[in-house]
């Protein structure tokens, strides 16, 4: 283990309430292990309560929306850049709906419900298609047993109780 700052290889220090920790004798600090953090979004356009789905460059498979948190950004703000990046939306209201550790990539997803305006999507180069569903066909639509299932899952529930 090196320090992501510097380079010299770590030693473990105790730290109280912490346990043995990442050290770093050149930086003089603890260096907590470092872990991804992404947000995935259903997206709801809000004058009909469809979702929105999308397909990737390269991948057959309907997802979520989705996009890693940058160093020092917060997950609120990840919404609207990548909602706006990958599609040209605005972001109008967002709620959280929980997390959940994505194996497949090792990291940590924080889960939203995201409402959008009805304007045209202008995909960006990392997405082949996308799509507006309604609660049914984006049920069908999404892998099953998946990250993005529990989230969608939960954001029609959620969308279920506001009604």
């Amino acid at each position: 283990m090196y320090c992501r700052d510097c380079g010299t290889k770590l030693s473990l220090r105790f730290l109280e309430n912490e346990g043995l920790v990442p050290y770093c004798d050149q930086c003089g600090k603890f260096k907590f292990p470092f872990f991804p953090v992404a947000v995935s979004m259903a997206v709801e356009r809000r004058t009909d309560h469809k979702i929105l789905l999308a397909k990737h460059v390269g991948d057959d498979e309907y997802k979520l929306l989705a996009g890693y948190v940058k160093k020092g950004e917060s997950a609120e703000k990840t919404i609207a850049r990548e909602l706006k990046e990958e599609t040209g939306l605005p972001t109008v209201k967002w709620k959280y709906l929980g997390s959940r550790y994505h194996d497949e990539k090792d990291i940590l997803m924080l889960g939203f419900l995201v409402t959008t305006e009805e304007l045209a999507i202008k995909p960006n180069e990392e997405l082949a298609e996308t799509r507006w569903c309604t609660y049914e066909e984006a049920k069908e639509l999404i892998k099953k047993n998946s990250t993005a299932e529990a989230f969608l899952n939960a954001a029609i529930a959620e969308l279920g109780r506001k009604k």
